[in-house]
């Protein structure tokens, strides 16, 4: 049974950093793109952050762009989410999810995601 485990978030001062981490475990599912998004209470499901198998490409949304880092270990079992200079709109659960479709839209579509991690940035 395919498994992504997020871990890292927590409650971190507006301009702190947190890096999320999401253990990939062993599964049939797609792994063409490892994504990682968020959602608030009444907002959007925004994707955030994407890496791409075919060719190592990279997305990252402008909300968080040259704040964020998303990034795997060598043997692609651990996802990262390096969150820097963290701002009160960044609160928010986030998941990390495996086969993404429409990053940068309105409604980004995932396969399979996890349970979340969520992250608190106060004042």
């Amino acid at each position: 049974q395919e498994q992504l485990a997020e871990s890292g978030g927590g409650v971190v001062q507006a301009g702190g950093s947190l890096r999320l981490s999401c253990a990939v475990s062993k599964g049939n599912y797609n792994r063409d793109c490892m994504a990682w998004f968020r959602q608030a209470p009444g907002k959007e499901r925004e994707g955030v952050a994407a890496i791409y198998t075919e060719g190592g490409g990279k997305y990252i949304a402008d909300s968080v762009k040259g704040r964020f880092t998303i990034s795997e270990d060598n043997a692609k079992t651990t996802v990262y989410l390096q969150m820097n200079n963290l701002k009160r709109e960044d609160t928010a659960m986030y998941y990390c999810a495996a086969g993404c479709h429409g990053m940068g839209t309105r409604s980004p579509l995932f396969l399979t995601w996890g349970q979340g991690t969520q992250v608190t940035v106060s004042a």
